[in-house]
């Protein structure tokens, strides 16, 4: 009685996994297809399994009600204004293909990831996971069950769908080198977002071919406020050249820098990331790397369909392009070192 008063959800496969001290990839293998585990640990996982309850429970209540094809989003934070394109996209091709979306909003957090992928899994043909912040280990335990596709971040053996971050951030540096910047700061994302790493690893290879000195801030939260804080971090040694992981963190460090009395673009040139609506709105209008959002939500969804339909999934990512949206808070330098 003390077990149960203490359980507040239902066991999951990493529950098993840890009782039975094997991957929690093993524990799918062994109870989705006991041939391909030996009979030891198939009877390891079973009794597990069996102990905490694993598998005995329904789907719940609310997700038995629902229509049958669907299929499940899940965002990483669904405050991002770079999802609304995205959602829209995925359920314009999932209506079309007569299916109905679930949406989920993890909020940059792992362990809500796995619970809703675990919470749908008995109730959707199939999911799709935005930015996931999941170990590879986590998404592949979940593709086990059900066909999976990722965005904005590749796992080997999955299909996915990418924007190029990489070349896009370069696009970034080559614009700031062409209007005569030599020092340039990438404000970065989460440190589990895999987009985050490309759109560095871009950064690092334009400054090392551009000879632009290049420095990393962060990790930091793709907020408004984590871009202020990136700011006051960027004061401790001043660029003349900014690119920020997305369009609200480059908000938030223009707001900081107009704050302490600099200028965008006359002192600091900041670019952002996604050329989503709220770029629109800043002063000055904010210079960013746009990646076709929409259509990359479709795609996915297309893509998702066709596997659960029965289609080979491919292992190659699908690789969508970028480009530099030029506006005004992007410039030529100064030549001299802002202050701050």
């Amino acid at each position: 009685m003390a077990d149960d008063a203490k359980r507040v959800r239902p066991p999951t496969i990493y529950d098993v996994a840890e009782r039975a001290g094997v991957a929690p990839s093993t524990v799918s293998r062994a109870l989705a297809r006991p041939g391909r585990v030996s009979t030891q640990t198939a009877d390891k996982v079973r009794r597990a399994a069996e102990a905490l309850g694993y598998g005995r429970r329904p789907p719940s209540p609310g997700l038995t009600a629902l229509p049958t094809r669907l299929l499940a989003i899940v965002v990483a934070d669904i405050a991002n204004p770079v999802f609304h394109d995205v959602i829209r996209g995925a359920e314009a091709a999932a209506e079309e293909a007569g299916y109905t979306v679930i949406l989920f909003d993890a909020q940059e957090s792992d362990e809500r990831e796995r619970r809703a992928a675990e919470q749908f899994l008995p109730a959707v043909d199939g999911l799709v996971l935005t930015s996931p912040r999941l170990s590879d280990a986590g998404i592949h335990a979940i593709a086990k069950q059900r066909p999976l596709i990722t965005l904005n971040r590749q796992v080997r053996g999955l299909p996915s769908v990418l924007t190029d971050s990489a070349r896009g951030t370069r696009r970034a540096a080559e614009h700031l080198g062409a209007h005569g910047h030599d020092s340039l700061a990438y404000v970065a994302g989460p440190e589990a977002s895999w987009t985050d790493g490309m759109r560095w690893r871009g950064a690092q290879e334009a400054g090392i071919d551009l000879d632009i000195r290049t420095r990393r801030i962060g990790p930091g939260v793709p907020t408004v406020a984590g871009g202020e804080q990136a700011a006051r971090a960027w004061a401790e040694a001043p660029t003349t050249g900014v690119i920020c992981y997305n369009d609200i963190m480059a908000v938030g460090f223009i707001r900081r820098l107009q704050a302490t009395g600099l200028d965008v673009p006359t002192d600091v040139s900041v670019i952002g990331f996604d050329n989503s609506r709220i770029g629109l709105l800043t002063t000055p209008a904010l210079t960013s790397v746009a990646s076709p959002l929409q259509h990359q939500g479709e795609m996915a969804v297309k893509n998702l369909i066709a596997i659960i339909n029965g289609a080979i999934s491919s292992e190659e990512p699908v690789l969508l392009p970028t480009k530099l949206v030029e506006r005004s808070s992007s410039g030529p330098a100064s030549g001299r070192p802002p202050s701050a």
